[in-house]
């Protein structure tokens, strides 16, 4: 099982890969959005912001997230490692409903391009 440390380092790459992208993926991530992922096996859930290409974590707390962000994410902490690393893929897992993504219709239809 991942550590809260694992999954906040695995966030932070997450960022930098996002950031450092190009093309649709850029363009997908340019929003400027509140964002939390629950962490379901810790039940801890980070929170924060992606913005201009970038998920800056702001808070981290234990259960599930006390405010509905406008993009939400829920997995265990060994998904969130895998699937930054590339050992798991995110349409797969969201398909499977290992990952869970919620986001209004028109953010959906913006980070389909990161799946």
């Amino acid at each position: 099982m991942a550590t809260m440390a694992e999954c906040r380092s695995a966030l932070d790459t997450l960022s930098g890969n996002l950031a450092g992208a190009d093309g649709d993926v850029r363009g997908a991530a340019d929003l400027d959005r509140s964002l939390s992922c629950h962490i379901r096996d810790l039940d801890a859930t980070f929170t924060g912001r992606l913005a201009h290409g970038r998920i800056t974590v702001l808070d981290t707390h234990e259960g599930p997230p006390r405010e509905k962000a406008e993009i939400r994410l829920a997995m265990t902490g060994d998904d969130l490692v895998a699937m930054v690393d590339g050992e798991l893929n995110f349409a797969k897992a969201w398909a499977s409903g290992r990952v869970r993504l919620e986001a209004g219709f028109r953010d959906l239809l913006k980070l389909k391009s990161l799946l």
